[in-house]
């Protein structure tokens, strides 16, 4: 059986704090103003390194769907890896990028995200990676039943949009990496930080969504079954995309460190199970229990898309 443990927007923000001027006249004061308006009332970073804890002890791979940092601070990229590095040890660890990642263009341009992550972005199939400034992808790594494909959707936006982008050289390059023979003869489990699927408006898909959805779903339909996994939601849901053969399933996991009364909301993880042969053999969650610090079973139902 191999085991993979879903985190998702992290958030990590940097033990010494925020310095000003590194926030002022850009777009970072918008989301350090919603840090102290919301996230700064329910990120608990005792949640968080109890889930990234239990979710190493019980996988075989560790897959964070982006939102590791909250504003591409520096402090906060290096503190961000110092906590992977102290799990790696236990599972691998596999990172993709989210909008919080690459905040500004100047985050972007300079790489910071693959000076900091690209150990854990490292590919067995090197050769199909772009040279994205997000770091290379799409990363493939061949594990058991399971082929692990991250992609980025993360790219700088104006103030108040989050919205993804995959683009059109990174999902022909995915569909080379899907007709590979040690990919077709292993189950798919796709790593990206925005929904796949259409927000309700356009507009709203612009804003927030992967602007893009609709051509990464076409890239997929040949597909007879995998996982497809993402975060930037900040709750646990499953959907089921039909494809030509088959279908996938769809998996979002919650933010890692938020306290919320709701199951669906709060910090924990997602774990699923491929048997030998790369059937899906489970697909739940562990929610942290905050007065016990114990983690109790979820099921994920499966919801109408």
């Amino acid at each position: 059986m191999f085991r993979i443990a879903h985190i998702s927007d992290l958030h990590v923000l940097a033990p010494a704090g925020v310095e000003l001027r590194r926030i002022l006249f850009n777009k970072r004061v918008t989301g350090y103003a919603n840090m102290l308006s919301k996230r700064g009332r329910v990120y608990r970073r005792e949640h968080l390194l109890a889930v990234l804890a239990a979710a190493a002890a019980q996988a075989d791979q560790l897959v964070v769907t982006g939102d590791i940092t909250n504003l591409s601070l520096e402090g906060e990229y290096e503190e961000a890896r110092r906590l992977l590095d102290e799990v790696a040890g236990v599972a691998e660890v596999t990172v993709v990028p989210g909008n919080h990642d690459i905040y500004l263009p100047a985050i972007h341009h300079e790489r910071r995200f693959p000076h900091h992550f690209s150990a854990y972005m490292r590919s067995d199939l090197p050769e199909f990676a772009l040279d994205l400034p997000a770091g290379p992808f799409p990363s493939v790594k061949l594990r058991g039943p399971a082929a692990i494909i991250g992609l980025s959707s993360a790219v700088p936006r104006p103030p108040f949009v989050s919205a993804g982008y995959v683009g059109r050289a990174q999902l022909e390059a995915l569909a080379r990496v899907l007709a590979h023979p040690e990919v077709t003869r292993r189950t798919p489990v796709v790593l990206i930080h925005h929904s796949p699927f259409d927000s309700r408006s356009r507009l709203e898909q612009l804003l927030g969504g992967l602007v893009d959805a609709h051509e990464l779903r076409g890239v997929l339909q040949g597909l007879a079954r995998g996982l497809l996994l993402y975060g930037h939601l900040h709750v646990r849901q499953h959907h089921r995309l039909e494809t030509g053969p088959g279908a996938l399933d769809v998996l979002c996991a919650s933010a890692a460190p938020l306290d919320h009364p709701d199951d669906r909301v709060r910090a924990g993880f997602n774990l699923y199970q491929l048997a030998d042969d790369g059937s899906v053999a489970s697909l739940e969650a562990r929610v942290l229990e905050p007065a016990t610090q114990a983690f109790q079973r979820f099921e994920l139902p499966t919801e109408a898309s």
